[in-house]
């Protein structure tokens, strides 16, 4: 079955269809991950969002329920090179996600780098053209969208029931592998909806604030709470909860380009000096600033990767330490925050 992508500006490329019949919306995006294909389209970060995949073969290793970082695909299609399988385009297809394989993928990465990410819509089995490009012209575009609130739980839950630190993490659109790490450092961990009161947040020992979808801008709420739980517990903030955490404190947040997202991104850590290599996924960031509360800085565009406060007992990272996929440079950030909740508990 044939399929073909069609951009906002007119431009088409065309592939053939390896999962779900139909169409699917979003901002068009590439990940540049040479693994980790399962957890990314299951990232909630991927939420309203087409995912083009960098690497020239997907699918080689199959699928396992334990990769999964959420419940269900939050990518709106995917797109690649060449797709291999059974597995993995079959557990497309039973998910009904559109999936297109034989796309040019680096010359819509291209176009994407130099021109910015686009609004798009993936057509599979049959489709006009020109309703498509109609289509992805007529979709919001990704400034200005609050997208915490559609993957966020509506209720809180217990993740891991025992610790020595009672953390309470707020559900921007949390991935799995976070819980995991930190009910493995030693955190007793619930989790909260994303529109949580600081009041209840304050009698944790400490909050961290997750990942999620859309532009930082509009969260005015999540901010509001924020500001509101500085100083009264430890907080941590991780890829959107770094950016609400900026905006609580004076910073600004704007839209990058084209985003970060893989899991190869070097990072400055100021207090050593030591690079680290990253994992990513956000199309927003912190804009670039001298101070010292600044305490990671990435070393592609000098945006902001990390903040402390310490009078306010609260510190964030613009990267993913859990790694989920990626590397393991920043593994002990996490480890070494739940050490500190701990011992201040």
């Amino acid at each position: 079955m044939t399929g073909f992508l069609a951009l906002e500006d007119g431009t088409v490329f065309r592939g053939e269809s390896v999962g779900a019949e139909g169409f699917a919306a979003g901002e068009a995006v590439f990940t540049t991950g040479m693994s980790g294909y399962q957890e990314a389209v299951t990232d909630p970060s991927f939420a309203e969002q087409i995912v083009c995949f960098t690497a020239p073969m997907i699918g080689n290793y199959g699928v396992a329920d334990a990769r999964s970082e959420s419940g269900r695909v939050h990518a709106k299609a995917v797109l690649m090179r060449e797709a291999r399988g059974p597995e993995w385009t079959e557990w497309l297809h039973e998910r009904g996600i559109v999936a297109l394989s034989g796309i040019d993928t680096r010359s819509l990465v291209l176009k994407i780098r130099d021109l910015g990410s686009m609004r798009a819509v993936a057509v599979a089995g049959g489709g006009s053209i020109e309703e498509a490009v109609e289509a992805a012209r007529a979709l919001p575009p990704m400034e200005g969208r609050a997208l915490a609130a559609a993957v966020s739980t509506t209720e809180p839950y217990v993740f891991a029931e025992d610790g020595r630190a009672r953390v309470a993490v707020v559900d921007y659109g949390v991935k799995s592998s976070v819980l995991r790490r930190l009910a493995a450092a030693g955190a007793a961990v619930t989790v909260h909806p994303h529109d949580v009161g600081a009041d209840e947040l304050a009698g944790y020992d400490g909050v961290l604030f997750s990942p999620g979808p859309g532009d930082p801008g509009p969260l005015e709420p999540q901010v509001a709470t924020m500001r509101d739980l500085l100083g009264r517990t430890q907080v941590l903030g991780i890829c959107l909860g770094h950016q609400v955490l900026a905006l609580a404190t004076g910073h600004e947040t704007f839209k990058l380009p084209f985003g970060h997202r893989g899991a190869n991104h070097p990072v400055l850590q100021r207090a050593d000096q030591r690079v680290l290599v990253t994992s990513q996924n956000h199309g927003f960031a912190v804009r670039a600033t001298d101070t010292e509360v600044a305490t990671h800085v990435s070393l592609y565009d000098g945006t902001v990767e990390g903040l402390e406060f310490p009078e306010l007992r609260a510190r964030s990272l613009q990267f993913h330490p859990e790694a989920g996929p990626g590397p393991h440079d920043a593994w002990p950030l996490l480890e070494h925050w739940v050490d500190e909740v701990a011992a201040n508990a």
